[in-house]
């Protein structure tokens, strides 16, 4: 989870140098909203308690948006759904 609340944080800041750079019409069709629900359930994963009976699905789900930075050099393969 904490990999997945990084990559979002690095985007987030994209999106404000774009909006200080191009201005804030340029967030318009951004990805911003979901990046921020992202972040909020990735949140809640982590203050979840183990044997919550939602905990497994939701850990699945998160995986699944966190598929976009496999890219990235810290991404490890065991991560993917």
């Amino acid at each position: 989870m904490e990999f997945l609340i990084e990559r979002i944080n690095d985007d987030n800041h994209a999106y404000a140098y774009v909006a200080d750079t191009l201005g804030g019409e340029a967030l318009l069709d951004s990805h911003l909203p979901m990046l921020d629900l992202i972040e909020q359930l990735a949140n809640d994963y982590k203050s979840m308690n183990p044997s919550d009976s939602r905990s497994a699905g939701l850990a699945y789900a998160l995986r699944v948006p966190g598929q976009s930075y496999t890219e990235h050099p810290a991404y490890q393969q065991k991560w993917r759904p």
